[in-house]
């Protein structure tokens, strides 16, 4: 701990390309038509939380950087289930092309919405419990700015996720699209297995945390 973060000064590196990740890729995931693409932008994003948490060299920030890993395994892991039973049924993810299925895929999308809020952070999903983390190693710091841009982000993450969802159910899908239905039980039970998961998860983090505060103990040399 004390040669990365005093010799070698990883936290002064991580932190510029941490904020540079959660919002220059939030942004590119803005204007994606491909959901998939989309998605994999957020990513990019959701790495950088991971990695502005190790940043810190704090205990609470290490913690939030490493429940975060588990806590994003959920939620994009379910997402990109929910986007398999799209390509299944509809054979395309392009965001223009999904209009109506709220309709014709109604347990599809309706996981898709629930990981979308757990990407957000929305209270009572997995995706807050992190942020919330993450937001108590940045007061501790008091660095109040990157307080402010976390939260920007998460109010631009909002923007893309609703553009999935003005598609899904506040347009009608065009006459040649509505043949879609619903996906196999075997396809959603899985990616309603690790959006229930992320639930649970975002209700009672006991265990993640604990494990979580545990290796960040270790891993800084502090743990008892």
């Amino acid at each position: 701990h004390d040669y990365s973060f005093t010799e070698l000064h990883l936290d002064v590196i991580l932190l510029p390309l941490s904020l540079i990740a959660i919002l220059g890729a939030t942004v590119v995931a803005i204007f994606q038509d491909n959901v998939k693409r989309m998605l994999a932008y957020s990513s990019i994003a959701q790495i950088g939380y991971m990695t502005l948490g190790i940043s810190l060299a704090t205990a609470t920030g290490l913690t939030a950087g490493i429940v975060h890993m588990f806590n994003h395994a959920l939620i994009k892991g379910g997402l990109f289930m929910v986007m398999a039973c799209v390509v299944y049924r509809t054979g395309t993810v392009r965001l223009h092309e999904m209009a109506g299925l709220g309709r014709q895929m109604p347990w599809t999308m309706a996981a898709f919405v629930a990981g979308g809020l757990s990407l957000i952070g929305v209270p009572l999903t997995a995706g807050f419990i992190t942020k919330w983390y993450l937001m108590q190693a940045l007061f501790e710091k008091g660095w109040w700015p990157i307080v402010a841009l976390v939260l920007i982000s998460s109010l631009l993450a909002v923007v893309y996720i609703w553009r999935v969802v003005e598609a899904a159910y506040f347009r009608a899908p065009a006459e040649q699209d509505v043949s879609a239905r619903e996906a196999p039980l075997s396809m959603l039970a899985p990616a309603w297995g690790l959006i229930g998961i992320n639930i649970y998860f975002g209700i009672d983090a006991s265990f993640t945390t604990d494990l979580a505060a545990r290796a960040a103990g270790v891993l800084l040399g502090i743990a008892p």
